[in-house]
């Protein structure tokens, strides 16, 4: 099969930006005589054909798109997934696309609910949703399809909705794993602590709900006899937060191990350290700078990696070319699970997917 050339492959050899391809292509302007003579030098050598389903009009319109996520702060999960829909407009330049970026308080239901209300007044061309809390999402995503409005999931797949796509890692298995992987690395007499996020004004997030019986369904498979602690965790207080893991695992010492249900898995292994607890292992989720320090420094044991970055590339990809083309795309697309450890971090953090598209 003869490789696609993308526009990527043609402004490396360029020496240009993607952006300036895009230009050339689209003969939107703004670009030297200089750039424009190696592109089109290339193009030749490469045999390049435009898309002929980008219509005049596909141009000319303008797309409104937003995207609803917890506010993403850097080197956290939710950044990455931001780059991800990034790259995919970047790639999508000659398009009008119009993006606003609308984010909400993670652990505070009343400000996803003001979120969601005001996007729904905006009434864009199409949305994509990182997902939190499960009833408020449902009731916004079937108000979007009451308005004929196109979303994609990112990060989970909400039941009771009809995304016109998902892209997310399978949670019940991610708890599932977490749990086998923690079961190898402590005696068989030891008890096990799950750690998972107070949040204001519901229990828990879609995520940590089916990690969690993902988790607590390895443990009743493989006949676990021992206890299953809960540690609870709120990114308001922190003081409180360690009062609270001091009494933890004072009353709880046979606890040798914990998971920890969202990215918050650094906070745990400080803690550890702090007060001199080194018999006690962490398996957790997400390659957050804190998290991916704490592995290499051997506080954390096991990392699960979602590709989130991936994950966003793929939800506006999506919805852009059902906007343009109206491809319809395969609803579920559940991600692999990648298994990090300090001798693999280095490897995973150097392939970057977005080099490679």
């Amino acid at each position: 099969m003869k490789k696609r050339i993308r526009i990527k492959d043609i402004a490396a050899q360029a020496g240009v930006s993607s952006g300036t391809v895009d230009r050339i292509l689209h003969n939107r302007g703004n670009v030297s005589e200089k750039a424009r003579i190696a592109v089109e030098k290339v193009l030749k050598q490469v045999g390049y054909k435009p898309n002929i389903h980008l219509s005049g009009l596909s141009l000319k319109k303008t797309y409104k798109i937003i995207i609803t996520t917890p506010h993403a702060s850097h080197g956290e999960y939710w950044e990455s997934i931001h780059k991800g829909i990034q790259e995919a407009i970047d790639q999508h330049e000659s398009l009008n696309i119009k993006t606003t970026f609308l984010t909400y308080d993670q652990y505070n239901i009343y400000s996803c609910q003001n979120v969601f209300t005001q996007i729904l007044i905006l009434s864009p061309d199409a949305v994509i949703i990182g997902p939190t809390f499960k009833d408020e999402t449902i009731d916004f995503a079937n108000k979007l399809a009451e308005k004929n409005i196109p979303f994609t999931f990112v990060d989970s797949m909400v039941e009771g909705t009809s995304p016109l796509a998902f892209y997310s890692a399978n949670h019940y298995i991610c708890g599932y794993l977490m749990c086998k992987l923690l079961k190898s690395l402590i005696p068989e007499s030891s008890d096990i602590g799950i750690l998972q996020a107070i949040r204001i004004g519901d229990q828990s997030a879609n995520t940590s709900i089916l990690r969690r019986k993902g988790a607590c369904d390895y443990l009743a498979e493989t006949n676990f006899k021992n206890k299953i602690h809960n540690i609870q965790f709120s990114v308001y207080e922190a003081q409180k937060n360690e009062e609270k893991m001091k009494e933890f695992f004072f009353l709880h010492s046979n606890v040798k191990g914990v998971i920890v249900l969202n990215s918050r898995g650094n906070v745990v292994a400080n803690f550890l350290e702090h007060n001199n607890i080194d018999d006690v292992k962490l398996v957790c989720v997400d390659l957050t700078k804190p998290n991916i320090l704490a592995l290499k420094d051997e506080r954390i044991n096991f990392l699960i990696d979602q590709n989130p970055d991936y994950q966003g590339y793929m939800a506006m990809k999506t919805l852009l070319e059902y906007l343009i083309l109206q491809t319809k795309p395969k609803v579920e697309n559940y991600l692999p699970l990648n298994i990090i450890t300090k001798e693999t971090i280095d490897l995973q953090l150097e392939f970057n997917f977005l080099k490679m598209i």
